[in-house]
């Protein structure tokens, strides 16, 4: 089921630019951060997609709230079943542009923005990206930092457990991209 999730976005994402170079990512890595005094709560997942269109700058991520792996199984039960709701909700994504104009066959470090949606919790919210972006030969990196407040995205905390989770969740991604086969 995943592989035919992902081979839609890629076929929908590059229908119009089959002659563009593509880039995919498929073990990208997404990990939050919830700081407070009395818990610290992390999470990673590895098996995140991306694909970039370096023809029009255009990346989306796809990222299955299930795949999210923490320390404690009892964080992750709460995570998936109370907060996300991963069996309603089980993805997010986010579908943008890059604004700044990169020669992607250049190597070099770049810093970026990407304007577009973030889809979480059943919410879409209009955000603007920082990321850097660095190029080596074929292999294109980029790195990501964020935050997500959890009201922008109706995702809700039980009065019983509000100290025990931030309400703006630090939020990282790597992605490793490779020369998509024409």
């Amino acid at each position: 089921m995943k592989n035919i999730i992902k081979t839609l976005i890629i076929s929908l994402f590059f229908a119009a630019s089959a002659n563009a170079q593509n880039y995919i990512c498929r073990e990208g890595e997404t990990s939050f951060f919830s700081e407070t005094p009395l818990e610290n709560i992390a999470a990673l997942n590895k098996t995140v997609t991306s694909v970039l269109n370096a023809a029009t700058n255009e990346i989306a991520v796809k990222m299955v709230m299930t795949d999210f792996k923490f320390k404690n199984h009892l964080m992750e039960e709460h995570f998936n079943e109370n907060y996300m709701e991963s069996t309603k909700f089980p993805n997010g994504i986010f579908k943008g542009k890059i604004n700044e104009a990169i020669d992607w066959k250049k190597d070099g470090t770049y810093d970026v923005t990407a304007k577009g949606t973030l889809i979480m919790h059943g919410v879409s919210k209009e955000r603007t990206l920082k990321g850097k972006v660095t190029i080596e030969g074929v292999k294109i990196t980029l790195l990501s930092d964020f935050n997500v407040p959890l009201v922008d995205h109706k995702i809700e905390v039980p009065t019983l457990v509000v100290a025990k989770i931030a309400e703006n969740i630090a939020v990282k991604n790597k992605f490793v991209f490779t020369a998509m086969k024409k």
